[in-house]
């Protein structure tokens, strides 16, 4: 079934504000430490994190922390940081030494734009201002909560997370693994971020040790559902509509569990895993209603 469109347009109003809380931050204005941000590196940041993009995860952060009453102002740089980090492993993803990639987004990859340094940089320098913002006070009053996320983040991020599932990743290329190294390298390299963006919104509204259990159980299911159809998109979408290349995991023989169990039971684990994801929310009430709509946008999105 298809989502409702007031669900689609929300998250565009949302992509739209949140554009504007992006572009404010990457300025040298903004970035500036002893010495003044290199135009270069600036643009080269700006490449990389402003050229679209559905904004998912900080969504997803803003509406956990509504759950609790936390405005979306006061979510968003808890919001910024998730995405922050997500740019940079989308820059260095695209690398000639990852996947190789000349597109993103329908636009030219940041080292294709500018060069592999200064992808790299561009990398390193949104991954550190990730936590800058949640190190500040604007983020959060309670120095104690303002740890909570950077702990939260690192956790999403780190080589548990996942910096951890890339290397996975590239491990799988040489073969062996099985269905079950497939799932956790998943979890790690797309769900443990999108677990963390839910986790820093529960963090940030204060939710009890129940809560924030159903919360962590969502952003898991919620995490591998856009994985496996990212997979799902890899293999039947065209490179026009995802804005980047496919079938490129199918050409290098990437283990995916669509090229393990097939499309037909990928298609039908999808909607379990949506299920599940749905069914983690159910003590909250109809203020979870847009977390619930997430969930099935993940698995139905066409790109």
């Amino acid at each position: 079934m298809s989502e409702p469109e007031d669900f689609a347009a929300r998250l565009d109003r949302f992509a739209t504000r949140f554009a504007t809380a992006l572009d404010a931050q990457l300025t040298a204005e903004a970035l500036v430490g002893p010495g003044t941000p290199p135009e270069r590196l600036v643009a080269a940041m700006r490449h990389g994190a402003l050229n679209g993009g559905k904004r998912l995860r900080p969504f997803l952060t803003v509406e956990a922390a509504g759950l609790f009453g936390v405005t979306e102002t006061e979510a968003m740089p808890a919001a910024l940081a998730v995405e922050f980090i997500h740019c940079y492993s989308l820059i260095h993803d695209d690398l000639p030494a990852m996947d190789d990639d000349d597109l993103r987004r329908g636009q030219p990859t940041v080292h294709r734009a500018y060069d592999e340094a200064t992808a790299i940089l561009a990398g390193d320098a949104l991954l550190t201002h990730a936590f800058g913002l949640l190190a500040k006070k604007a983020c959060h009053s309670d120095p104690a909560i303002r740890a909570a996320l950077v702990a939260e983040l690192v956790a999403g991020s780190g080589g548990g997370g996942m910096a951890g599932g890339q290397m996975r990743d590239l491990e799988g290329e040489k073969g062996g693994f099985t269905t079950n190294d497939i799932a956790e390298m998943q979890q790690m390299k797309t769900g443990a971020l999108i677990r963390s963006a839910v986790r820093l919104g529960a963090l940030l509204g204060g939710a009890s040790l129940d809560q924030l259990k159903a919360l962590t159980t969502f952003g898991e299911e919620a995490g591998h559902a856009f994985q496996l159809a990212d997979d799902i998109l890899d293999l039947t979408a065209s490179s026009e509509a995802m804005g980047k290349a496919t079938g490129k995991d199918h050409q290098r023989q990437k283990p995916t569990l669509v090229s393990r169990i097939g499309l037909d039971a990928a298609r039908r684990h999808l909607g379990d895993t949506v299920h599940h994801a749905l069914s983690a929310l159910m003590m909250f009430g109809p203020e979870a209603d847009t977390l619930r709509q997430t969930a099935r946008y993940f698995a139905e999105r066409e790109n």
